[in-house]
Order: C-alpha cells, then sequence, then structure tokens
C-alpha cells in the first residue's frame, strides 16, 4: 500500500521556500517523439513498419533491419518488473532533492526492456502496468504503475511528479458561477481539493448553486473580475501564495460573424475576457506559481485553461469569438513555456459547444459541464497538457489531424 501523504501543516511564513529545479532535459531529437505520445496519455513506441519489430530507446534505423520507416504505433502497456533499485546519491540537483527515488527494469509485453520510475505498490518480478508521462521539465519519462491501483496510489511521491492531483491542494476557480466553474468547483472537492478559492465576477447576480459552493466550509469567495486589472492585482495580493492549481473558466461569448456586426464592442469584450483576461491572471498569479513549484510535497503544479475547440479553427458563426480563442491559445502556449522553469504544468482544455446559457442554441451534442469537469480532471490525474472533451471536440481534433482543410472548408458551408 502507498505511503499517504500528511495533511499539510500551515507553513512558518518565515521559513526558506525552496526553489524549483527540473529533472535533465537532455533527449536525442527521435525520443522527443514521445512527449506527443505522453501529452495525448497513450502508450505507442515506435514499430517497424518493414519487421514489426517495437523500438526502445527511439531511433532512426530499425534495430532488426535498419529499416527508417518507424510509426508511432499503440503498444499493449503491460509488462514485467525483473528487478528494482533505490537511489540514494545522486549528483543531479533535482534527483538529490527527492531522494530516495526508485528505479527498474522492466521488460515489455511488446519486447523490448526499458529503464523506468517505479511506484511503490510495484514489487519486483510482478506485473506492472507502463505509462508515458511528462516530467518537470515536460520531458517524457517511462513510469512503471500497479496493474490495479492501490489505496492512496494517487499520493505515489513519484506518481505526483508527473500528475496534478486535485488532492489535499488549493484550487482557484476564476469564475465559479458558471455552469462550468461550478461543475469544476464539485469535481475538485469530490477529489479532495482542501481549500476552493471562488471567484466571483458579479456579486449582484444571484446564482443558487454558487451560493451552495460558497457555503461549503472549504470554500472562500473572492471578488475576481478578470477584465478588471485592479481586480486581478487586489486577488492575487491575498492568495497568490496559496494557489496550487489554478482554472481559468473567465469566457465571454456573443455568437455573430465579422462582416454582419455593427460595432466592434462585442468582440473587443471577447478579446477583453478571453484573451486579456488571461494574460492578467498570468502577470498576477504566475510569477509566484512558477516559484512554488518545489514548495513540499503540494507545491503550486498545474495551470488549466478553459478553451474552446474553436481556437483551433474558425466557426463563422462564432467568428470574432474563434479568433479571441485563437489568441489565447496563443498566450497559453508561452505561459507553458514560462512557468515550465517552475515544473507547473499548464493544460489547455479545448471542449465543443457547452450546456451554457450563451449556447443553448447551438444543436447537440453538446458537452455538459459535469462530463467537462471529468475531462479536466481526469488530465489532472493523468498529467497530460491537451484535452479534446465532448464528441464534437474529439471529431474535429481527428479531422484536423488528417486534413485541416477539409474542416476549414465544410464550417465555411
Amino acid at each position: 500500500m502507498t505511503t499517504p501523504l500528511e495533511r499539510p501543516k500551515r507553513k512558518d511564513p518565515l521559513e526558506r521556500t525552496q526553489l524549483p529545479t527540473r529533472p535533465p532535459e537532455g533527449r536525442s531529437r527521435e525520443a522527443l517523439g514521445l512527449i506527443s505520445v505522453a501529452g495525448q496519455a497513450e502508450f505507442k513506441l515506435q514499430t517497424c513498419a518493414t519487421c514489426n519489430a517495437v523500438q526502445y530507446p527511439p531511433r532512426q534505423l530499425c534495430h532488426q533491419c535498419l529499416s527508417p520507416e518507424l510509426p508511432w504505433v499503440t503498444q499493449p502497456d503491460g509488462g514485467t518488473l525483473l528487478a528494482e533499485t533505490t537511489l540514494h546519491h545522486s549528483n543531479d540537483v533535482y534527483f538529490r532533492e527527492r531522494l530516495p527515488w526508485r528505479l527498474g527494469l522492466v521488460r515489455l509485453d511488446c519486447g523490448p526492456s526499458v529503464v523506468a520510475h517505479v511506484m511503490e505498490d510495484c514489487a519486483p518480478g510482478g506485473r506492472v502496468r507502463m505509462s508515458i508521462k511528462l516530467d518537470r521539465s515536460s520531458r517524457a519519462v517511462m513510469l512503471a504503475m500497479p496493474v490495479t491501483g492501490g489505496k492512496n496510489m494517487e499520493e505515489d511521491l513519484q506518481l505526483r511528479e508527473t500528475t496534478c492531483d486535485p488532492k489535499l491542494r488549493r484550487v482557484l476557480i476564476s469564475n465559479a458561477k458558471t455552469t462550468v466553474g461550478v461543475g469544476l468547483a464539485h469535481a475538485m472537492l469530490d477529489a479532495g481539493a482542501r481549500v476552493l478559492f471562488l471567484g466571483n465576477p458579479d456579486p449582484w447576480k444571484r446564482n443558487a448553486a454558487f451560493d451552495d459552493l460558497a457555503a461549503r466550509p472549504e470554500s472562500e469567495v473572492f471578488h475576481l473580475d478578470v477584465s478588471d486589472s485592479e481586480s486581478v492585482h487586489e486577488v492575487a495580493g491575498q492568495i497568490g501564495s496559496k494557489v496550487d492549481i489554478l482554472v481559468n473558466t473567465s469566457y465571454h461569448l456573443r455568437p455573430g460573424g465579422i462582416v454582419t456586426r455593427k460595432d466592434v464592442n462585442d468582440p473587443r469584450n471577447e478579446m477583453d475576457v478571453n484573451y486579456f483576461g488571461l494574460l492578467r491572471l498570468a502577470k498576477e498569479f504566475g510569477p509566484v506559481m512558477r516559484a512554488r513549484g518545489a514548495d513540499g510535497d503540494f507545491g503550486a503544479c498545474a495551470w488549466v485553461n478553459v478553451l474552446s475547440i474553436y481556437a483551433l479553427v474558425n466557426n463563422p458563426t462564432l467568428a470574432t469569438y474563434s479568433a479571441s480563442q485563437a489568441a489565447a491559445l496563443s498566450l497559453s502556449q508561452g505561459l507553458r513555456n514560462e512557468l515550465a522553469e517552475g515544473g507547473i504544468k499548464v493544460i489547455n482544455v479545448f471542449p465543443g459547444p457547452i450546456e451554457d446559457e450563451w449556447q443553448q442554441l447551438f444543436p447537440p451534442p453538446k458537452v455538459t459541464p459535469e462530463a467537462l469537469a471529468r475531462a479536466v480532471l481526469g488530465a489532472l490525474r493523468n498529467g497530460t497538457e491537451d484535452i479534446y472533451p465532448g464528441a464534437v471536440a474529439e471529431e474535429t481534433i481527428a479531422r484536423l489531424r488528417e486534413n485541416p482543410k477539409e474542416v476549414e472548408r465544410e464550417l465555411n458551408l
């Protein structure tokens, strides 16, 4: 059974905050292909198109027939832990701060043997389930996990270095009054978040679901309006050093095209919330979260942006909204690069149409707030960087990977 983590104690404000370090980043160009696999939460390895030999580590030519055709193919994720050892000394600063560290040799069912990080519940000679995770350098690593999840498995320290489980962490939801915000708040509480910071941009607006959340003992409410720089600055000054996971649910959507609009007020508001709102949050919360990436077992670990699948391709019925989402996506990618210095994962969520007040007239299938919340929770627990909740988003991203121009033309019909 995994050793359970102790509930974090109140930190002494005079105690030194440990600065974040990063694991070694050196990888070959071929090995960087594993990053895409890890980002999609899949177990794929290079497989020779000529002789079907599975390759590991990644390489340019097949180790068996020297063919250069090595596509990434989904493989069985099972294996046997042949041997293991515990590292008690390291010259690398990152691992030195986290000793002891368990490593092992795993024979994969698909053929190769790999050196992997090994979780506490895995026994030598026993069966394990392999997973490709992104470490705090955003590089792919192999992790051996127990075949069946044991008690407290999500609290395994090596697993937590590659994931962002909200259990016992403090979570900020930028706009908890939306249907999506309410759904995410309940999901975080059910997952064991110890404190929930609820952003309330419209204190004058009554919302029974939000009021019920605010009454929970774990909840703290703040007047947070991402379109107001002073509001964001004030809230960041109060809780910026306490936020472990930030979930940006603030968005502004008004249906309409480009040339048919009579003015630019709606597009300006969309940019002010969707793009500049994210920028304001990043400027105020980003620096302190990055500095707290190694602040004990419960340091800052994740930033979640709820965007839209139309950030990837413009929907003519939501032309200016799609443009603002595309701008927010580009900003989020830049934020991911900067927060990586502190080991903070930036997770982008690309849902299709959502079942909420501003998308009532969209035809089904639509994503329910509960389904979206489950997808976000799964991404945090798996350490996945990009997710596409809902049938519309799943189909759109699959087709974009095959033929982006076809999707663009079809949306314009």
